[in-house]
């Protein structure tokens, strides 16, 4: 292999006799903040039924390590050997079979999915303990398509021509936490009220009771959450509710007739007057009375960028949106911009794309049910890890850039004694972020004791 060094072209002769070598240091930093928020613990009490041995794999740290996993840039269980195969960083971590054999225990005895959901709340409790829980509660409800390329239990076809699966998500806005996930499969109905309401009792569990109890909670959906089921649901149970409302006739007609005086400007999220885009209420101009009672619609117009094309609802060169919501805020361009910011779900549901989500590798429908509940304790350590340990642009950083800049880093593991020391190369440019972020733990364990 040749490579240039200070100008010169050279050969580089490769060996496999290195010694004291790791790869993928940084990984063991996301095992660390498993450790710390107590998820390793809470799997293995959840899940001690199934350890039949005593010597055997315990089951939590087999959940653990399929998570970490997953954070590492995994998508099937036999990408487990990349971290078994650093038992210095991770310890000692079960076999291919031993791990599907795991979560196919957990598929086939009833309770345990719930035991798994448990353990990652115990864990959710304790992350917020350490960093500070919200101030507000907003869940975000979303669904995307997962392309199946094999034959596999309830895959099917789904409304853009594919096949596969159609999992309806729900995430914490304030923190970017993964809340619930329920599975289906791909002909599943983006609008079907009974799905929305069981994922949203999934994220609800999810969180400590204490804060469902003492802080507003608001829901945001599409115009797929805009049915009766759901915005009921929420009445029910004292959330408040914003969702994408359809363009109907009727609204078209209310909005064409708003006075040009009647528009304010819309809000961007800082704060500031948006350049292009107006919002008007016209809850007065609708009939909203088979809604809940204080039910709200708000619409938006602004001007499509360059080359979009319009659509018969548009006029005027403006294209419309609206909004249901039970909100009381007097001001509707804030609130406009708070139902906007439900976008943000598409963030998280592409980062859990890129974590696992993108292929569910069980032929077994139950399977492939814990292996999206896996792909979530994924996606929170994630956000663990960057809200614990990391600062600036790297903890908001997407998976892909976290993995090339820390997670894959390598470094030569030296032992002396009792003690080991991990050395990590000077000149890689963020080797000072991930040394911070090991010490940032550290401290933060020291003062928790």
């Amino acid at each position: 292999m040749k490579v240039m060094h200070d100008g010169r072209s050279i050969t580089v002769e490769v060996t496999s006799d290195g010694a004291g070598l790791v790869s993928h240091a940084g990984t063991a930093l996301v095992a660390e903040v498993a450790e710390m928020v107590g998820l390793t613990a809470a799997l293995s009490r959840g899940l001690a039924g199934l350890k039949q041995r005593r010597r055997g794999h315990d089951p939590g740290r087999v959940i653990r390590d399929l998570a970490v996993m997953l954070v590492d840039g995994g998508e099937c269980v036999s990408d487990l050997g990349a971290v078994r195969e650093q038992d210095a960083l991770f310890g000692a971590v079960a076999s291919d079979s031993t791990a599907f054999r795991m979560i196919d225990r957990i598929a086939s005895e009833p309770g345990l999915l719930d035991a798994l959901r448990d353990a990652h709340a115990r864990a959710r409790e304790r992350f917020w303990e350490l960093h500070g829980a919200p101030e507000r509660l907003t869940l975000d409800v979303d669904a995307t398509l997962i392309t199946a390329h094999s034959e596999k239990e309830k895959a099917a076809g789904n409304y853009k021509g594919g096949y596969g699966f159609h999992p309806l998500q729900v995430y914490l806005d304030e923190t970017r936490e993964a809340l619930g996930g329920l599975l289906r499969p791909g002909n599943a109905g983006s609008n079907t009220a009974e799905d929305h309401v069981a994922v949203l009792d999934f994220a609800l569990a999810g969180i400590p009771a204490r804060y469902v109890e003492a802080l507003e909670i608001l829901v945001r959906a599409d115009t797929a959450g805009a049915t009766h089921g759901l915005v009921d649901y929420c009445r029910e149970a004292r959330m408040r509710f914003s969702v994408g409302y359809e363009l109907t006739e009727k609204v078209r007609a209310a909005i064409l007739t708003i006075p040009q005086d009647a528009w304010i400007g819309a809000l961007d999220q800082d704060g500031s007057a948006r350049k292009n885009g107006e919002v008007c209420e016209i809850t007065g101009m609708v009939d909203l009375s088979t809604w809940p009672e204080g039910s709200r619609l708000i619409v938006r117009r602004e001007r499509p960028h360059p080359g979009a094309q319009l659509s018969f609802t548009d006029h005027d060169g403006y294209r419309f949106q609206a909004i249901l919501t039970d909100q009381a805020d007097p001001d509707i361009a804030v609130l406009e911009c708070r139902h906007r910011q439900h976008a943000h779900v598409e963030d998280r549901i592409r980062d859990d794309k890129d974590t696992g989500l993108s292929k569910f590798p069980f032929k077994t429908f139950a399977l492939n049910e814990v292996w999206l509940e896996i792909v979530m304790l994924a996606h929170d350590l994630i956000v663990w890890t960057q809200a614990l340990a990391l600062d600036g642009k790297l903890a908001k950083a997407e998976p892909k850039r976290l993995r090339y800049r820390l997670l894959h880093v390598a470094g030569r593991l030296a032992f002396s004694g009792r003690r080991a020391k991990l050395h990590l190369q000077d000149t890689w440019p963020w080797a000072a972020d991930l040394l911070a972020a090991f010490q940032k733990l550290k401290t933060l364990a020291a003062a928790t004791r």
